[in-house]
C-alpha cells in the first residue's frame, strides 16, 4: 500500500525536474545573452531541482514512516 502513495511524489517531481532541467538548457542556450544572464537562468532552474529532489526525500521519509498527519504534532 505504501508503494501506491509513493508514486505520485516520485511522478510528479520527476515532471518538475525535466520542467527545470529544459529550462536550464534553454537559459543556457539562448543566444545574445550575456554570461551572467545565463549562469542565472540556468543556475535558479537548477536549485529548484535541488529543492524538489529534497522535498520528495522528506516526503519519502514521512510516508515510509507512516507518519502522514503533520497536523497532528501542532
Amino acid at each position: 500500500m505504501k508503494k501506491g502513495k509513493l508514486v505520485a511524489p516520485i511522478v510528479i517531481t520527476a515532471l518538475l525536474c525535466l520542467w527545470f532541467g529544459i529550462w536550464a538548457v534553454f537559459f543556457w542556450a539562448a543566444p545574445g545573452v550575456p554570461l551572467w544572464g545565463k549562469l542565472v537562468g540556468a543556475v535558479i532552474p537548477l536549485a529548484l531541482i535541488g529543492v524538489s529532489l529534497y522535498v520528495l526525500a522528506e516526503r519519502i521519509k514521512e510516508i515510509r514512516s507512516g507518519d502522514e498527519d503533520d497536523l497532528d504534532h501542532y
